[in-house]
């Protein structure tokens, strides 16, 4: 006879909790600020933080967790008394600063507007290493409430061999499954179809896709099925 044990889906009950431990283990963020709500494995974020990199950073800690299928972050920055005399010239001039000390991003070639403490960057780069590094660079800095990342990519190369690029980094990390991920790739624009048991592999998907020289959008369509 043989008996064989079924692993079962989390129930929302169970990533409600999950997603409280790791916000708990994330010593940047103070946990006990931050409501998590589960339903159908979709997370929303409630509360407020100190600051927009908090907030961010417990974003981040969600989509972490096993068997998250999506996180909707309405978590409300609200500022400590020392940080509420940063005007938008102040922001400005920092985010600037910041950008020139990243010696990866071009800063010459990225354009900063800061309005009632939302940052949106605009411009255009190479690769999107660097728009991410960007975003990184001014999010952390005192009075920013959000971020809005507008900047482009201008490939180096075309896009004839982007989907073999693509399938071949899948291939290459094992917890990835490339079988159950199709890429269409058009003009630029790769579309990610498929399934995989969580958050990550489905965010590893778009990394490798936006990694690839050539590409310039990205719509992952990939959806989260925790294995049963």
């Amino acid at each position: 006879m043989v008996t064989r044990t079924m692993t079962s889906t989390k129930t929302d009950t169970e990533l409600q909790r999950d997603v409280q431990d790791e916000l708990k283990w994330e010593p940047s963020i103070d946990a006990a600020e931050i409501g998590v709500i589960v339903s159908d494995g979709v997370v929303t974020l409630t509360g407020s933080t100190n600051s927009y990199y908090q907030k961010r950073t417990a974003e981040r800690a969600a989509k972490r967790v096993s068997g998250v299928k999506a996180v909707t972050n309405e978590i409300e920055v609200k500022f400590l008394t020392a940080f509420k005399g940063h005007t938008d010239a102040d922001i400005a001039r920092s985010a600037v600063n910041s950008l020139e000390l990243r010696g990866s991003i071009p800063e010459d070639r990225i354009k900063v507007k800061v309005e009632n403490g939302w940052v949106t960057l605009e411009g255009e780069v190479d690769w999107y290493y660097q728009k991410t590094m960007a975003e990184d660079a001014v999010e952390d800095l005192a009075g920013v409430r959000g971020v809005i990342n507008l900047i482009k990519l201008k490939p180096k190369v075309t896009v004839k061999e982007v989907k073999t690029e693509i399938v071949d980094s899948f291939k290459r990390h094992a917890a990835q499954d490339a079988g159950n991920i199709q890429v269409d790739v058009h003009n630029g624009k790769v579309t990610l179809k498929g399934e995989v048991p969580s958050w990550d592999e489905r965010t590893y998907a778009e990394w490798a896709a936006w990694m690839t020289p050539g590409v310039n959008e990205v719509q992952n369509q990939v959806a989260v099925i925790p294995k049963t």
